[in-house]
């Protein structure tokens, strides 16, 4: 009764976000079996559940979609929508997300293809978001200096 009242988009995105709970939660598990600590476990899972159910849920994506939308992400929306963004934030959620897209690859939701071209895209267009990163905090901070 509860879901009559929601949109056909709030049921989608319900769905997907459950989807990617199930994702997360293996994510994690295998973080785990491949020895990193609890801290970095914790820091790659949020951030990976920020991208994935705060970035790519809100268009209605799921999480095989993620490879071909980490420019977007991490070069302009991640930048001009959170506040704790940085240059180290850009630097760990790149290499968090890598890391779920490779976990993806092993459970075969991503293809081969996909992952090399985010692993390409990360690798070429990481200069340029760390570039507009600081273009950012120079403007944003621009009248604080004065």
């Amino acid at each position: 009764m509860a879901n009559k009242y929601k949109s056909e988009r709030e049921v989608r995105q319900n769905e997907i976000e459950q989807e990617n709970d199930t994702y997360l939660a293996g994510f994690a598990e295998w973080l785990e079996n491949k020895g990193l600590s609890y801290r970095t476990i914790n820091t790659h899972v949020r951030n990976v559940d920020f991208y994935i159910n705060s970035y790519l849920s809100y268009d209605l994506l799921d999480v095989s979609k993620g490879c071909i939308k980490i420019n977007d992400f991490l070069g302009n929306w991640f930048i001009r929508k959170t506040a704790w963004a940085s240059i180290a934030h850009i630097k760990t959620n790149a290499a968090g997300i890598k890391k779920f897209y490779e976990y993806l690859l092993e459970e075969n939701v991503v293809t081969h293809n996909d992952y090399d071209c985010l692993c390409k895209n990360i690798k070429l267009y990481m200069p340029e978001w760390l570039g507009n990163m600081k273009r950012y905090e120079k403007w944003l901070f621009q009248d604080y200096y004065l």
